[in-house]
């Protein structure tokens, strides 16, 4: 929908990806229809309609990755790909009726708190405003692209593009290609690029843990079931829930051990002995971010895919240069070199009390009060903010939608212009949570630049189970947490 003439909304939302689906859907459940989302694509499904290179799946099982109030009993395979999420995800839109909220083409550049009003003022590309009462944010971690520093990279004269930017009219057919970058991206493309370029150079600056994918599709009489009993499908949730949320990330040394074997397993089937030993990890598994596929390691032997370790010096006009004084000329140069994962809403300008910027605020690193609220933004609340990186997201994402919820009945019950979380609260969650990460040994080491700022804190990752992540959020007291301020006599 078009943006509306200037007026106030309850609720502003920024984002129409997985986190601003399930908010509007709890807003219209809980009877707010005052409320708009700001998308800055084209169409809706956040991360999973901006990327859409080859290979891209989930690696949480599908009937986890989807919302407890919108179960698929035909998902096509246990790990769906892109275009089946982005599916789902259209079809929940449509489902509960939200297209009329969504404004579509709309990016949010900059919001000011304005203290005495207790209004945001959002400022869209085009310079119009949005004014809310309260904005929930939920821009993602995987918006804004990460390049690598190497000099040259804007002297290619071929094709060069970010894996999140994938073009859609490019072929590859017959191509020399260098893929940069060996990480989550890279392990899903690689295969698929090797079918169908002529020749395909991987650069690799430290190897990661891939273990296998128990993805064979769903049979016919597996769907049928799924279709004609509830309790079924039900029963698979019920235990994907135990498998991914009764535990803390990798808490059990004997299970973390049999993880490392397992990955040896799969890098065995690599049939040379040098380019097993260059994909073998010396860091223990969980210090990267966990990766999966069938597909992977079997590639390297395929006789027109090289693996390539030495460091590299610089991007030519014509291919990629390493430290040994090797070129590798290619015609595409394809950077699966991740994203920025550690800015979460400060992607946009937010302007709190005081006129203090969220950028400035998280200077030493990102933080929040269970990663919804942070000190000195009144009504901001946040979707996959800092420290909640989890198991599967959406599941994170309810519990964060079903608090903000709760707060926004509060804030009604009690006539309250407006809340903000006491920074006492946020430094004491804060201040355990970074103890609490320090006991993850996996994570110990500065092993991953995904997970830490240069301060040195992990601000992306959740040390606990997501049980216990709602636990924490389902708080029926949870405003005595928060600075209050009553409206004036209206």
């Amino acid at each position: 929908m078009p943006l509306k003439a200037a007026r106030t909304h309850r609720v502003a939302v920024i984002g129409a990806g997985p986190g601003g689906i399930i908010t509007a859907v709890r807003l219209r459940q809980a009877g707010i229809e005052d409320f708009v989302v700001l998308e800055r694509a084209d169409g809706i499904g956040g991360t999973w309609r901006r990327n859409r290179y080859p290979g891209l799946a989930c690696d949480i099982a599908s009937h986890f990755y989807s919302f407890s109030f919108a179960p698929k009993p035909d998902w096509s395979r246990p790990f769906a790909g892109q275009a089946e999420i982005l599916s789902y995800l259209e079809d929940v839109v449509s489902t509960f009726d939200l297209r009329r909220h969504i404004c579509l083409d709309t990016i949010v550049e900059a919001a000011q708190w304005d203290h005495e009003a207790a209004l945001w003022h959002l400022t869209t590309g085009t310079g119009e405003t949005v004014t809310a009462e309260a904005v929930v944010a939920s821009p993602g971690m995987f918006g804004e692209l990460r390049y690598p520093d190497v000099e040259g990279r804007n002297r290619f004269a071929g094709t060069s593009f970010h894996t999140g930017d994938w073009p859609a009219d490019h072929s590859l057919a017959g191509e020399r290609v260098a893929v940069i970058g060996s990480a989550a991206s890279a392990v899903q493309l690689l295969p698929e690029v090797a079918k169908v370029a002529g020749r395909v150079h991987l650069f690799q600056r430290s190897p990661n843990w891939v273990l296998p994918k128990e993805d064979v599709p769903f049979t016919i009489e597996q769907l049928e079931k799924f279709r004609q009993s509830p309790n079924s499908l039900s029963a698979l949730r019920g235990e994907l829930f135990h498998r991914y949320a009764d535990d803390p990330p990798f808490a059990k040394p004997q299970e973390n051990a049999e993880r490392e074997r397992s990955g040896v397993a799969c890098i065995a089937v690599v049939e040379d002995s040098d380019v097993r030993t260059r994909l073998t990890p010396k860091d223990p598994w969980g210090c990267h971010r966990p990766l999966f596929s069938n597909d992977y390691y079997p590639t390297f032997n395929l006789p027109h895919v090289e693996l390539v370790t030495d460091p590299i010096e610089c991007i030519t006009a014509s291919g990629v240069r390493t430290t040994d004084g090797t070129e590798r000329e290619v015609d595409t140069v394809i950077y699966a070199t991740g994203y920025e994962t550690t800015k979460f809403a400060s992607v946009i300008d937010f302007v709190g009390r005081d006129g203090v910027h969220l950028r400035d605020a998280w200077a030493d690193g990102a933080q929040a009060y269970l990663g919804i609220a942070t000190s000195g933004f009144p009504n901001l609340f946040m979707l996959y903010g800092p420290n909640t990186n989890a198991g599967s997201i959406v599941y994170m994402i309810e519990c964060q939608a079903d608090y903000i919820l709760r707060t926004l009945h509060h804030m009604e019950r009690d006539d309250l212009a407006w809340v903000d979380v006491r920074p006492d609260v946020m430094a004491a969650y804060n201040e355990q949570l970074q103890s609490d990460i320090e006991n993850v040994q996996a994570w110990q080491g500065g092993c991953s630049t995904y997970y830490r700022v240069p301060s040195g804190r992990i601000v992306t990752q959740w040390p606990h189970s997501l049980a216990r992540y709602r636990e924490l959020t389902h708080n029926p007291r949870q405003l005595d947490d928060y600075e209050t301020h009553a409206h004036a006599h209206r």
